[in-house]
């Protein structure tokens, strides 16, 4: 199936008349955007598979991601890529176990001679943060990072300030490693729009890496500006979701909560995020609505590190939602 039936049925089946509608023309620009940014970020960081679109679809998503790998595989240069192709500030806040709140949302200093407080911001005030082997720092500065990802605000001594927008955090771990870090609590995870890893490179990207930085590492060039990228998120959330299309989505998230080897499944925000991704990967496909193998395609990277497995279940969280996506019945 590639489509839920015709448009004007689409309509009667949401009940969304007036709702606007994503001009043809608007939608061909989008996806010739993300494909220009694709290619811009690709000539600067070797990746494979679909590692620079999932990039692309949490920042148009508004969403965050989580980067589970090892070191040394190109996690900030595409971090930084992202950036500079939107021409938005890029900060790295690198994670260590004295880290501290302020360190990341800002302080307030006093000026004497003013006789005023003055706010410093810390980095999370940019727009691309890379938030480098975010686990290994304590409980308490993860929870400051959390409310700006959550809310794209934080709290400093009774203040709530905004964050710039366009925000993306995109945050690593390394996997190779488990001393002196402290795991990822679930409500943290659940702010990750998608998670996935880059992966070792092939012989032959890996033959191109040395290629690339044998005269110093290329940079990206500057291909759309911030406010465009704002446009192109309102574009993704204009993409039409069908009734049969969201109850799809619901019975995914409802399997993975009774899916053998799981305690706990995809919650309610979690079947939000799946529905958000879809939305911008069908944009990607220069389509105005959803259909289920939209949602299929972006399902193991936004739902599979939400699951809470049994400590004696035999499946990854990978292979759950690889099973539920093939037993759940799609819409006709």
């Amino acid at each position: 199936m590639t489509s839920v039936q015709d448009r004007t049925e689409q309509v009667v089946a949401t009940g969304r008349h007036d709702e606007p509608e994503i001009r043809p023309e608007e939608l061909e620009r989008f996806a010739d955007d993300v494909q220009r940014l694709s290619e811009n970020i690709s000539s600067v960081v070797v990746a494979g598979g679909d590692t620079v679109k999932l990039a692309l679809l949490g920042l148009f998503s508004e969403g965050h991601i989580l980067l589970e790998d090892l070191p040394g595989v190109g996690k900030t240069l595409l971090a930084k890529s992202i950036a500079t192709s939107i021409d938005c500030v890029f900060k790295r806040i690198q994670f260590t176990p004295d880290l501290m709140p302020s360190d990341i949302t800002g302080t307030t200093l006093v000026d004497m001679q003013a006789a005023r407080f003055d706010f410093i911001p810390g980095p999370i005030f940019a727009n691309i943060v890379l938030a480098d082997e975010i686990n290994r720092t304590g409980p308490r500065t993860q929870a400051a990072l959390l409310e700006a990802m959550a809310e794209r605000q934080v709290s400093v001594e009774g203040d709530v300030r905004p964050l710039p927008a366009p925000f993306l955090v995109i945050a690593t771990q390394n996997m190779a490693e488990t001393h002196g870090t402290f795991p990822l609590p679930d409500s943290q995870l659940d702010r990750f729009l998608i998670a996935m890893n880059m992966g070792m490179p092939s012989r032959d990207d890996e033959a191109e890496i040395l290629l690339r930085s044998q005269r110093g590492m290329p940079t990206a060039e500057t291909i759309i500006s911030g406010d465009r990228v704002r446009a192109m998120q309102r574009t993704t959330s204009m993409v039409d979701v069908a009734l049969p299309v969201r109850q799809y989505i619901v019975d995914i998230v409802a399997a993975t909560r009774s899916a053998e080897g799981v305690d706990y499944g995809v919650s309610p925000r979690g079947g939000a995020a799946l529905q958000r991704a879809s939305q911008t990967w069908a944009a990607m496909s220069k389509r105005d609505y959803v259909v289920p193998e939209d949602v299929q395609a972006v399902a193991p990277f936004v739902a599979a590190h939400r699951l809470i497995m049994s400590p004696a279940a035999d499946r990854s969280p990978a292979e759950v939602i690889e099973k539920v996506v093939q037993s759940t019945e799609i819409p006709a």
